[in-house]
């Protein structure tokens, strides 16, 4: 959880828990050389109350020599659900306090007993094993709990033995709150009725249940083959998901949306088993919404990508020699005049998909680097005649979400050259050329290049 010489954040509400967690880090802080800030963020639901558990946080941390940031975040004006509120206000406030380097982790004070009622209301809520893992100890943004596995009676018999005081907050008596009625009426229900060792029970399968998350966080990434685009979607392939055990499938997909949205947050078992009904289809296509995220498939794949996100048509005027960084495919066009076809040591069919030629003195300037649009036609140089390129995708099976960005180099109404299918028959350089426009396709990593082109004409109209 700690390095020695670090920056620690202590986040105190003022309750038995946080000052307690605030005691422990203190008399450990010389030895592990720890340096102490206490965090307080009020957050304006309980008026005065509020306003003297801050006082106390601050008096307190006055009292112990140590900094501290107190902020009012105000919440009585939120909408929904007021414990998510609150909730996300600390974790931002946890956040910029580690972003402006004030502290290097942020170290709360959750207990046991928070531990087994995660576990129980996300039981009830019909979690998986990911959610039956319940707190997580560390996590990969800096938020650490030194106290997960001590008991409440644990806490409040440290605090008395020290002679140490703690804040009541009247909230967390009041039952409007899930988490409350967790607390008061079912836990104890179920300590006199079914377990009386129900706490430690619970706490038992988080940790069950998270290393199981381990072992298979990493197996996922062995087994489930994704390709992340430029834009943040994931890309699936259905025959490959279709192969694997049920369980297997499920966490792929998971990890999917996961990577895709940033989070997993509204996503439930219906989400994940539609996604796979959608897989499970021998061939077609298909759409699936699913908290924030929209799941497409076209042919054998099935892209995964935030809800509403729209690739942005683009056209570019281009005078060569140029190199076009391609929006929203990590690819760049690069145009090179070469004196004559002797030179390249290229025949005049050569295109391997990665490279093509087409003779200057065909080409009427000026010409323009856009994506593909709906009846663009196109001959290829095999002579089989104008044909739509939308027949030529479907003939390849692109999928559906490639063909919105992809590459055509026109002179006016004439496609010249598109990506993969080459340069058009019109334009095919001959042993006559003298000049030839070589056309390559990078990765914008390879090529280090954003835009080199021209003007961008996306700025003053759609052409």
């Amino acid at each position: 959880m700690f390095r020695a010489g670090q920056r620690i954040g202590v986040a105190v509400s003022g309750g038995a828990d946080s000052v307690c967690l605030l005691e422990v880090l203190r008399e450990l802080a010389e030895g592990w050389r720890l340096g102490l800030t206490v965090l307080h963020l009020d957050h304006g639901l309980r008026g005065e109350e509020s306003r003297r558990d801050a006082e106390f946080v601050a008096e307190m941390a006055a009292r112990l020599g140590l900094p501290a940031i107190v902020r009012r975040a105000e919440l009585a004006g939120a909408a929904g659900n007021l414990e998510e509120a609150g909730r996300e206000a600390r974790l931002e406030f946890f956040r910029e306090a580690m972003a402006c380097g004030a502290v290097e982790r942020v170290a709360l004070g959750h207990t046991r007993r928070d531990q087994a009622e995660t576990v129980l209301f996300r039981i009830l809520r019909g979690a998986g094993t990911a959610g039956l893992a319940g707190i997580r100890p560390v996590t990969t943004e800096g938020i650490v709990r030194p106290l997960l596995e001590v008991g409440r009676g644990e806490v409040e018999e440290f605090l008395r033995a020290r002679g140490v005081a703690w804040r009541e907050d009247a909230s967390n008596e009041t039952r409007r709150f899930a988490r409350n009625r967790i607390r008061h009426e079912l836990m104890p229900q179920l300590a006199r009725e079914w377990n009386p060792q129900i706490e430690e029970t619970l706490a038992q399968m988080a940790e069950w249940a998270r290393a199981e998350e381990a072992y298979w966080a990493e197996e996922v990434e062995r087994i489930g083959r994704r390709n992340t685009e430029p834009d943040g979607s994931v890309v699936l392939d259905t025959t490959e998901l279709r192969r694997l055990p049920e369980a297997a499938a499920r966490r792929v997909v998971r990890r999917a949306i996961e990577q895709a949205k940033g989070d997993l947050r509204g996503v439930d078992f219906v989400h994940v088993e539609a996604v796979l009904a959608l897989a499970r289809r021998v061939s077609g296509n298909g759409a699936v919404q699913a908290a924030g995220v929209e799941v497409r498939r076209s042919f054998e794949w099935m892209r995964v990508a935030r809800a509403g996100a729209r690739a942005e048509p683009y056209c570019f005027r281009v005078k060569p020699p140029a190199a076009v960084a391609v929006p929203g495919t990590g690819r760049v066009i690069r145009l090179e005049l070469l004196e004559n076809l002797a030179t390249t040591g290229m025949s005049d069919s050569v295109y391997n998909g990665e490279m093509g030629c087409l003779d200057w003195g065909r080409v009427a300037a000026p010409i323009r680097l856009r994506n593909w649009r709906p009846g663009d036609r196109f001959e290829p140089m095999s002579g089989t005649g104008p044909q739509k390129i939308k027949s030529l995708f479907q003939a390849a099976r692109i999928p559906a979400w490639e063909r919105a960005q992809w590459p055509v180099l026109t002179d006016g109404a004439s496609v010249l050259w598109t990506r993969r299918f080459g340069v058009a028959a019109v334009a095919a350089p001959r042993a006559s050329s003298r000049v030839v426009l070589r056309i390559r396709e990078e990765t914008s990593a390879v090529s280090g290049v954003k835009s080199e082109s021209g003007m961008d004409e996306r700025a003053s109209k759609r052409v």
